[in-house]
């Protein structure tokens, strides 16, 4: 599981928009957030004077998390970032309560600005069709990709290129990505920090690639290598082309 934390405070209206901090968990780690004490920072913190020192806590689990509201009176909302206005209600001193959505934002009441955070759950598992779950272990699926989340986007936007013509075609940048997606009424509000966080989740979480030590380094060839992997395994493919706006002939 991935968490992507809060922009540091301080930050001004003008200042490039940093890269995102993430926290990654395994299965059965668990993370408190709030603004925490003096000399004991929280691994989430939330800078808000409405929000207590320890709010709660996440706990990854196998295929899923779980949230605790450690507050006495305030309510914590956890959206569906890929659906339409999907959420859940997480009541004052509930402990453990399952979040089944796949990408999500918990937020919390505050004084301030808006308070909160991105949850980017486990990989999801999934028997296979027409067997008994019972007499064995289901197999995993390698590369579990829903083609209807906002991730998918910006892995088709990165590999339109070389859909369309040569493998010699360049991978786009970040920038290039925001501007080929922001058509879409879904990306009107994409940001560089943004993508680059589906791209980061896309290759820790979804795809689970490995540093390759001699490859190509950096943010472009972060990118580079994503592009290969999943044209290799057709986790993209011509037909999802459609999905993009209308290329623009200048």
């Amino acid at each position: 599981m991935t968490v992507q934390l809060p922009e540091p405070a301080g930050r001004r209206p003008d200042d490039p928009p940093p890269k995102p901090r993430l926290l990654h968990m395994s299965p059965g780690q668990s993370a408190e957030f709030g603004r925490g004490a003096p000399g004991a920072p929280l691994p989430i913190p939330l800078h808000d004077p409405g929000v207590s020192r320890c709010a709660g806590q996440i706990t990854a689990v196998e295929d899923y998390w779980r949230l605790s509201n450690y507050s006495s009176v305030a309510t914590y909302v956890v959206e569906n970032l890929e659906g339409a206005g999907e959420h859940i209600k997480v009541a004052p001193g509930r402990i453990g309560a399952p979040v089944p959505f796949e990408l999500s934002r918990v937020v919390l009441p505050s004084v301030g600005d808006p308070v909160e955070f991105k949850v980017f759950a486990p990989q999801h598992a999934y028997a296979d069709p027409g067997c008994d779950p019972a007499s064995g272990e289901p197999t995993a699926t390698p590369f579990s990709l829903n083609p209807t989340a906002k991730y998918f986007l910006v892995l088709l936007a990165l590999c339109e290129p070389r859909l369309r013509s040569a493998s010699s075609a360049a991978v786009p940048g970040v920038g290039g990505v925001v501007e080929r997606l922001r058509p879409l009424p879904s990306c009107h509000d994409l940001t560089r920090s943004a993508v680059n966080y589906h791209i980061d989740y896309l290759v820790t979480t979804k795809l689970r690639m490995r540093e390759e030590r001699d490859g190509p380094s950096g943010d472009g060839g972060k990118r580079e290598r994503l592009v290969s992997l999943a044209l290799r395994f057709d986790l993209v493919r011509e037909e999802h082309l459609s999905m993009l706006p209308p290329l623009v002939r200048h």
